[in-house]
């Protein structure tokens, strides 16, 4: 019964982390990064629109 559950569990994180998943781990970090350095004075904007522009081209990847 046990090795079926780890193969079930297995099963599921692999259809999940096919797709829209896989890139917005990927993204998510990426966009609360940029957030947090958009509070810098001066570069903080222009930085912030830098990296979400990179995840918007991460997002756009066909997985």
């Amino acid at each position: 019964m046990k090795k079926y559950f780890k193969i079930l569990i297995c099963l599921i994180v692999l259809v999940l982390s096919s797709g829209c998943v896989l890139t917005k781990l990927v993204t998510v970090p990426m966009r609360v990064g940029g957030a947090v350095v958009s509070i810098v004075p001066v570069v903080g904007n222009p930085a912030h629109d830098t990296v979400d522009e990179a995840a918007e081209k991460v997002d756009k990847i066909p997985i």
